[in-house]
């Protein structure tokens, strides 16, 4: 008979599950066997740290829409690696969880060292993992475990996708799966057929019909956008009808930012031609975006103004409908389906030329092609200066890794990417720390991409031990480090009573070299574009030290103006 863990990796690969990220410790540790037997199907790599096994599983499974899998004890990925699996929660990335309890003896009833069963004098891992998953489910037989791993490769991939996890009582993992077994083991690939919901044809029509009349349409796409990939649907039939397109920061850069229906990012943190013309419109439709105040100028009520303007909303999951404004029309579906539906109507064409001409004037009248300014002592740089050499060295293979601060900030205003869909953010915790794992990932699902990150000196030094995960996996990516030596939005936020944020400045090139990679160092406006095309020539993970003022602000890109 086969054990636990052999038909528990049997059912990932059967899933489609193609990579497993873990720290593991006792209790998990004995799954690897399975996966052993498995090393042609799935490949499992070892992370430094739970944190960033999780980052890794999220990014893998958003980028390639299938789940991969986080793997760890369950003391410790149930709060050290709460991180990736909270981002695929808010995020909508699919990802397998498994854990288990620790009670390696049978013994957590007694509350031993780390014991998660929920006992007295135990943590319970089912409480950590239900408020940030899907589905979580608790395995205290070895049935149990094979079937619920089916159910959360299950729940994982179904639309809105997510995380699920199973945490298995630590006995059971090596027991054997008796044969024949009540209930019955069924093969997991007919739990996982589904039919997506079909968007309604009259309610399209109408859609259509309202589109047609209006004058200035916007349309706000989202991350449902993002994840199923309907990014150049969406600009062809924005550009036929001359319907401007604004994005949340899930979805910006889905549509080309160079292209003439693009109006940019939404929020405080985006652009003012998007903000305005969002204002100014008498049609707005939400694709796939869940119009989260933090997105929408924390709800500025001169934004979106339910009963002024026609508002609709396009979303897998009903419940996103009307959930932060009331809406007049919800439809429910599959955004690319929809998109398709839209397509098959005139939504204006015959309006197009006076559309975009409105939108190309309010992009003159908001600045929208210029980069703002910045000056920065001698021997740093500012943070325009990174952006403008990284928006020079962009091609059409790159993919960006943002990291949460005064970087990423500047990188959304700042950045009009030529391409549709070269962005890797997360959107849903904006964790620092977050954006070195994601490259890593990013590069190991997509090989063929060229992969760039940029992060703080901040969130770097919270999850750089990634560098020596990238040696070891062979990974080609560059980490840009806007390195100020402190964590500069809040700095900026707290003005001249500024306190506990200035950090001992770190040389990361030389931490990067000591860790296996290589290390370049910038302190000339100059060198930027430089420094990006030598560090990707170098092979493996390379990091440039970005020496940036302090002084350099944030608020220089920031929308607090009246619309």
């Amino acid at each position: 008979m086969a054990k636990t863990y052999e038909r528990v990796v049997e059912e990932l690969v059967a899933g489609g599950v193609t990579h497993a990220f873990t720290l593991p410790g006792l209790g998990i540790t004995w799954s690897l066997p399975g996966f052993k037997a498995n090393q042609d199907k799935i490949n499992v790599v070892l992370t430094r740290s739970e944190w960033i096994a999780s980052i890794m599983a999220q990014v893998a499974g958003r980028l390639t829409r299938r789940p991969a899998v986080a793997m760890g004890q369950g003391p410790w990925m149930t709060t050290i690696g709460g991180i990736g699996i909270l981002e695929a929660h808010f995020s909508g990335s699919p990802m397998v969880v498994l854990t288990e309890t620790s009670d390696y003896d049978g013994y957590g009833q007694m509350g031993v060292y780390q014991t998660m069963t929920g006992d007295y004098g135990g943590a319970d891992v089912m409480a950590s993992l239900k408020p940030i998953t899907k589905y979580a489910t608790y395995a205290t037989a070895p049935g149990e475990a094979v079937y619920g791993v089916q159910m959360a490769l299950k729940h994982a991939r179904l639309p809105r996708m997510g995380p699920a996890a199973v945490a298995m009582k630590s006995t059971i993992i090596r027991e054997e799966v008796p044969e024949p077994a009540r209930p019955v083991l069924y093969p997991g690939d007919g739990y996982h057929k589904h039919t997506p919901a079909r968007p309604d044809e009259d309610a399209v029509a109408e859609l259509a019909r309202r589109l047609a009349k209006a004058e200035r349409p916007v349309i706000i796409a989202g991350n449902g956008v993002v994840m199923t990939d309907s990014g150049a649907i969406l600009q062809e039939l924005a550009q036929a009808n001359g319907c401007a397109v604004v994005t949340s920061y899930n979805g910006k850069g889905v549509v080309a930012e160079t292209s003439p229906i693009s109006a940019g990012m939404l929020g405080t943190w985006g652009h003012a031609c998007a903000n305005r013309a969002v204002a100014r419109a008498d049609v707005v439709v939400a694709l796939g975006a869940s119009l989260g105040p933090d997105y929408l100028r924390f709800r500025d009520p001169d934004l979106i103004r339910p009963g002024e303007q026609f508002i609709a909303q396009i979303d897998v999951d009903p419940r996103n409908a009307g959930w932060v404004y009331p809406v007049d029309m919800a439809i429910t579906a599959d955004v690319a389906d929809a998109l398709v539906s839209l397509g098959r109507h005139d939504l204006g064409r015959d309006r197009r030329d006076q559309r975009l001409a409105a939108l190309a004037g309010l992009k003159e009248e908001t600045g929208f092609d210029r980069l703002a300014e910045g000056t920065s002592a001698q021997g740093s740089i500012h943070h325009r200066d990174l952006i403008a050499g990284l928006q020079s060295f962009i091609g059409g293979r790159d993919l960006i890794a943002l990291d949460a601060g005064a970087n990423r900030i500047w990188a959304t205003h700042g950045l009009r990417n030529p391409h549709p869909q070269q962005f890797v953010v997360a959107g849903g915790t904006g964790a620092m720390g977050w954006g070195p794992p994601a490259a890593a990932a990013a590069k190991l699902v997509l090989p063929d991409r060229r992969v760039t990150c940029l992060a703080g000196d901040g969130g770097f030094m919270m999850t750089l031990q990634i560098i020596t995960t990238a040696v070891q996996q062979n990974l080609d990516v560059v980490y840009l480090v806007d390195n100020n030596a402190g964590l500069g939005m809040v700095r900026d936020n707290l003005g001249v009573n500024k306190m506990a944020v200035d950090f001992a400045d770190c040389d990361f090139a030389k931490i990067a070299e000591g860790m296996g990679g290589h290390g370049l160092t910038v302190t000339h406006p100059g060198e930027v574009r430089d420094a990006l095309e030598e560090a990707h020539k170098l092979g493996g993970p390379v990091v440039i030290d970005a020496k940036v003022d302090p002084e350099a602000s944030y608020l220089e890109v920031s929308d607090t103006e009246p619309l």
